[in-house]
């Protein structure tokens, strides 16, 4: 477990024998514990090691806070309410429905997963009903001995919200800032899978993020950004920068299998201009650049 603040650390579930690629946060204070982004059930065990050596168990965990319900984030939910049927599970108003009949959530994500699904995320269940609780954005919550405050962040996902702890200085921002998996000056990258992506309404959660000023984000994609001022506007440069790629890719000839392979050839270009090789790759675990394709292609051909 890697400390944040008092009371607030981190967990590398190593998905797929890959560190630093999901993180789940622990807020653990009065009142029992909370976790930010449970991971998918694929993890769990190594979720449940790490509470181990925090010297906690399932059993102490009160809430789940859903930054969204895509399975890298939330896939554990329902087996994780099955063990410990206490815990209160916090998700967007819009992604709550397919947490409780995760059918439609499923069949998305096996059309872009295929036969892979079980190897990735294990078994999704149901969550009862009665064990979740709605947000719209602009809430104030506790957990885990902490006041949260809750910002609606779609962009990356239409259900997707953020949370920001003012006594720490730490927002929790899943997959709204992107993907960052090493520290320091580490490639900044849009997730941009489909089917929800939307620039502009992305921008704007980034303006709201900001407007929290916060010392430090957490990225599920991975740990804790320092700078957060240079990570987002970083980040707005990299989704233009994708965003406008994919818009020329279309325009080629070919069809969407080559527009797609063009698109992730210039991606692992540039992220090797100043990454190694292997740490490139972990990227494309976290964020695949051929689902970041078709979902900025989804979102040009909407438009």
């Amino acid at each position: 477990m890697n400390r944040l603040a008092a009371g607030i650390a981190y967990a590398d579930l190593n998905f797929q024998q890959h560190p630093r690629i999901i993180a789940s946060v622990v807020l653990n204070g009065s009142g029992g514990a909370a976790l930010i982004d449970p991971g998918p059930s694929s993890t769990l065990p190594a979720l449940k090691r790490e509470l181990t050596a925090a010297g906690l168990a399932l059993s102490d965990v009160e809430t789940l806070l859903l930054t969204h319900i895509h399975l890298d984030h939330a896939g554990a939910t329902g087996t994780l309410v099955r063990e410990n049927p206490r815990l209160r599970v916090f998700v967007h108003e819009k992604g709550a429905a397919h947490l409780v009949n995760p059918e439609k959530l499923l069949a998305s994500a096996s059309r872009l997963y295929g036969d892979q699904m079980d190897r990735l995320w294990g078994e999704v269940l149901p969550v009862p009903a009665t064990a979740v609780a709605l947000l719209a954005g602009g809430e104030r919550i506790a957990a885990g001995g902490r006041t949260l405050n809750v910002a609606y962040t779609p962009g990356h996902a239409s259900h997707h919200v953020s949370y920001f702890d003012a006594e720490s200085g730490i927002a929790f921002v899943g997959d709204t800032a992107g993907v960052k998996i090493l520290p320091g000056s580490a490639f900044v990258l849009p997730p941009t899978p489909p089917p929800d992506i939307d620039i502009e309404l992305w921008r704007d959660s980034l303006s709201a993020i900001a407007g929290w000023r916060p010392d430090t984000l957490f990225l599920t994609h991975f740990g804790p950004s320092e700078s957060p001022a240079q990570h987002l506007a970083e980040l707005v440069d990299h989704l233009d920068w994708t965003a406008a790629l994919v818009r020329e890719s279309l325009a080629r000839d070919g069809d969407d299998s080559d527009h797609q392979a063009w698109f992730a050839g210039l991606v692992g270009r540039r992220l090797r201009e100043r990454l190694s090789d292997e740490e490139a790759r972990s990227y494309e675990v976290a964020a695949r650049f051929d689902l970041n394709w078709r979902g900025l292609a989804r979102y040009w051909r909407k438009k």
